[in-house]
């Protein structure tokens, strides 16, 4: 089995799938995840950080951020200028970001702090944001309450994120406060091409063996037949959101 530091770094040899597989951000949840970091009258700048192929950035534009990429994989961020036209990109970590002291309005990751040392991280945002701008977290989950979905994950294996947000939480360093949180739920309607990529764009995956990832695949595609209709299946999500305003 694939170390965590081999899991963090795996996405870009699967961003094709991430890109087709993996769910957008509800809007709502994103523009709440950057309330506090507007200022009437001025650009809101976003650093998006572990930014993969856009899912998030995209969203981030579509609040009316001027967005920033910024993810230590240059495969990924190729595949986000292919996706997302216009958006500066850079190869960076959260710990490590390629930018100025005090210069963007918030830093926002999706599907990414569990990868990240709480502490470093939340010293590297202070270090960027303005003072009163925004740290924002955001992960989609799926909502495991429905049977076929806990068997879904069974099948695949939990991921790091969802088992930090079903033990202790999201722990985010000094000098930020603890984070105010809510969360949004939503279906989203796949087809079977879809569920696999979404499936082998995760870390587990990944780094399996070739005989792991089919049996695993194999398991998904005998979900999706008990549980379609019409050749499409309803996946339920919760979306937990995070923000933390640097003082």
């Amino acid at each position: 089995m694939a170390d965590r530091e081999e899991m963090s770094r795996s996405f870009g040899t699967a961003a094709g799938a991430y890109e087709a597989g993996r769910p957008d951000y509800p809007l709502a949840a994103v523009e709440w995840m950057l309330e506090p970091a507007r200022r009437e009258g001025h650009a809101l700048r976003v650093a998006d950080v572990g930014a993969g192929t856009g899912k998030l950035t995209r969203v981030v534009v579509e609040a009316g951020g001027e967005a920033v990429a910024i993810d230590p994989d240059p495969a990924m961020l190729e595949s986000l200028r292919a996706a997302v036209h216009g958006i500066p990109t850079f190869v960076g970590t959260a710990e490590g970001m390629p930018l100025r002291d005090a210069s963007v309005d918030a830093v926002v990751l999706g599907q990414a702090w569990h990868w990240v040392d709480p502490d470093l991280g939340a010293a590297e945002a202070a270090r960027v944001l303005r003072p009163g701008g925004a740290l924002g977290l955001i992960w989609n989950i799926r909502d495991e309450s429905v049977p076929w979905v806990a068997a879904l994950t069974r099948a695949m294996h939990g991921s790091h994120a969802e088992q930090m947000l079903a033990g202790d939480g999201v722990r985010v360093g000094e000098p930020f406060g603890a984070p105010e949180s809510r969360t949004w739920t939503w279906t989203r309607t796949m087809t079977r091409e879809a569920l696999l990529h979404m499936v082998a764009s995760r870390s587990y995956i990944i780094t399996a063996t070739g005989d792991e990832r089919a049996r695993i695949l194999d398991e998904v595609e005998a979900l999706f037949d008990a549980h379609a209709q019409e050749e499409m299946i309803e996946l339920p999500y919760v979306t937990h959101v995070y923000r933390a305003v640097r003082p």
